[in-house]
């Protein structure tokens, strides 16, 4: 049996930790290894985006952690450990997270990432206003910007539409103006509504 058939059953058709039913895909719980039932769960793509740091957490979607963390599944239960971790500065989480025990493997394995030692904060690439840019945005220019390496000057008010996230850099869109692909610094973009 295929490892998506073995979850798909396993879970009934639902996320393994919220029970949405919608969007739902293999995460394979890190630090990778070889993907087995064991360390592989089914997820949603709000519980991805969030375990990932793509979006805020929301400490209401994870109100389902007290019942996800029972499991027997084990990366079930990593996750679950490092989610309330992260969500330790509710009252909830903590008490949840003194329940929760995972033997020494278990343990050493939820904390290789260290996700836990992280709080609810979320690095998110943000325009000048504050607001959250995501991958496919149009973004007005609030400055007139020197490309190096080029001779393009992008004019204030230049529109880029279908911008791309950096990935490791919060502060850093890419997006094409007049056919070139070019890095704009956030701090010089407005987000169009």
């Amino acid at each position: 049996m295929k490892l998506e058939e073995q979850l798909l059953q396993r879970s009934k058709g639902k996320c393994e930790l919220c029970e949405a039913t919608e969007a739902l895909k293999i995460y394979e719980v890190p630090p990778p290894s070889q993907s087995t039932a064991e360390n592989s769960i089914l997820i949603c793509d709000k519980c991805r985006a969030q375990i990932d740091k793509k979006e805020e957490l929301d400490s209401q979607h994870w109100s389902c952690l007290p019942t996800a963390m029972w499991s027997e599944v084990p990366g079930i239960q990593v996750v679950a450990w490092r989610m309330l971790n992260r969500l330790r500065g509710e009252s909830w989480a903590v008490e949840h997270l003194d329940m929760l025990y995972l033997n020494d493997d278990m343990l050493e394995w939820a904390k290789a990432t260290g996700d836990h030692e992280n709080d609810a904060t979320v690095e998110l690439h943000r325009d000048c206003n504050g607001n959250i840019l995501q991958t496919g945005d149009a973004v007005t220019l609030i400055k007139s910007l020197d490309v190096k390496g080029s001779t393009i000057n992008a004019k204030m008010g230049t529109v880029v539409k279908n911008i791309r996230l950096v990935e490791d850099n919060i502060e850093q869109i890419e997006g094409k103006i007049e056919g070139q692909v070019i890095v704009i610094l956030t701090k010089y973009v407005r987000k169009q509504n």
